[in-house]
């Protein structure tokens, strides 16, 4: 399906309307070049400009991660992780910048199978990437062990192949001993449904649905931002009930704005950060 044509989402005897042209043209308008290439990518599979990926890359580290700052001297999960989204937009997981980044993750997991943030970083975290912070510590685990198996899945679609050792069993074992008895999680809300990802890629069937069921219940009263993250990670690699993916495209008609957009949880200057991974989830 092209991205330039309305999405119409039907909603019992109603009938609502995603307007992706009015998506589109907001993303022309307000985004920088990064973020208008990623959405070249998504329009029509059109691969950025090796000066863009380029732009990303500069801020690699010798290690494969991101900084959290561009004064960072310390590579960040969280970072590394939002940069992985971007290249992601850009062309998909692949090439020697996203390999260097996969294989740092990769040495980052700890003995545990989880990730946490270096403590350096501790005075400029935010809450969701405090070092040493349990909700952080699966918040980061989730999302970590969603991009390896986004890689993974990517590279193999049939799984037939361990590309990346114990590293996912370990982390999705580890997510599922967190898992309270309803499905609910102790963590940030984002950890859910990147955790109902990597669980069901490595077989946790139930844990997975149970999440998927208590992220339903709460659709209602997540924000535009929270929604198009979450369908589009579970669209990425093709995961979730129809129920729950037509819902979430739903509240997205719900809460598209006039001008196209949709609001960020962090303010207008990531509007149209929000309103590519919206765009994403009609991939």
């Amino acid at each position: 399906m092209r991205l330039d044509e309305q999405i119409v989402v039907a909603r019992g005897s109603v009938t609502t309307v995603v307007d992706i042209d009015a998506a589109i043209g907001y993303v022309v308008a307000h985004g920088d070049p990064v973020e208008r290439a990623r959405l070249s990518f998504l329009r029509a599979g059109q691969p950025a400009p090796e000066e863009v990926v380029d732009r990303i890359a500069s801020g690699q580290m010798p290690e494969g991660g991101w900084a959290a700052s561009a004064e960072g001297s310390v590579p960040s999960v969280d970072a590394t992780c939002f940069r992985l989204s971007e290249l992601d937009d850009l062309g998909g997981l692949r090439g020697p910048v996203v390999d260097r980044a996969l294989d740092w993750l990769t040495t980052a997991q700890r003995g545990d199978g989880t990730w946490q943030e270096h403590e350096a970083l501790a005075e400029q975290a935010p809450p969701w990437a405090m070092p040493g912070d349990p909700e952080a510590t699966l918040y980061l685990t989730a999302v970590a062990g969603f991009w390896l198996t986004t890689a993974a899945v990517d590279a193999d679609p049939y799984q037939t192949r361990s590309l990346f050792g114990d590293v996912l069993p370990r982390a999705a074992g580890w997510v599922a001993s967190q898992l309270r008895p309803d499905g609910t999680w102790p963590s940030f809300l984002a950890a859910g449904w990147h955790a109902a990802v990597l669980l069901h890629q490595q077989q946790f069937f139930y844990e997975s649905a149970r999440v998927q069921l208590v992220l339903g219940d709460r659709l209602s009263d997540m924000s535009p931002a929270d929604v198009a993250s979450m369908a589009a990670v579970l669209r990425r690699v093709n995961l979730g009930d129809d129920w729950l993916l037509q819902n979430t495209r739903k509240r997205l008609s719900e809460t598209q704005r006039r001008d196209g957009g949709w609001d960020s949880n962090e303010g207008p200057l990531f509007d149209v950060n929000t309103t590519l991974t919206a765009l994403r989830a009609f991939r």
